[in-house]
């Protein structure tokens, strides 16, 4: 019986899930040092771009819009706000909950990671040429639509 090319053995290294795994820890592990070497984690970048962008919200919201989970909301508004780059205030209309606010130094610290930010995205895309970078992206884009 004659193999098909469906039926021939696959290389691991030649599967694309195999190869954006890699490429997620490289671009992971790229971010996360530099963030750390800034004194920041992702979840905190999160979080400010998150404020920056659509404005104060409950925590719950403010999870939601980053992506994040309840107790890692919590544990990073706490480590921000112990830091003045963050403010809780009472909600309005709602005595249990708080609403987290970006201070004016929070904005300058988020304006300097995201200079970092944009760094690693350089560093990451390097051995493309500016129109492959735009072909990768809206190809990823694509994937993720």
């Amino acid at each position: 019986m004659e193999r098909t090319d469906d039926s021939a053995p696959v290389r691991v290294a030649e599967l694309a899930t195999w190869q954006i795994s890699r490429l997620h820890r490289h671009a992971h592990q790229l971010l996360a040092d530099r963030l750390a070497a800034a004194g920041f984690r992702g979840y905190d970048y999160r979080l400010l771009a998150a404020l920056e962008e659509d404005g104060p919200a409950s925590q719950v919201a403010l999870g939601q819009r980053a992506g994040l989970d309840r107790s890692d909301v919590a544990t990073t508004v706490d480590r921000l706000a112990a830091r003045g780059l963050v403010r809780r205030s009472p909600h309005p209309t709602d005595g249990r909950q708080k609403i987290v606010e970006l201070t004016p130094d929070g904005a300058t610290e988020l304006e300097s990671l995201t200079v970092v930010v944009r760094e690693v995205q350089d560093e990451l895309l390097a051995p493309l040429a500016p129109s492959d970078r735009a072909e990768f992206l809206r190809l990823v884009a694509a994937l993720l639509a």
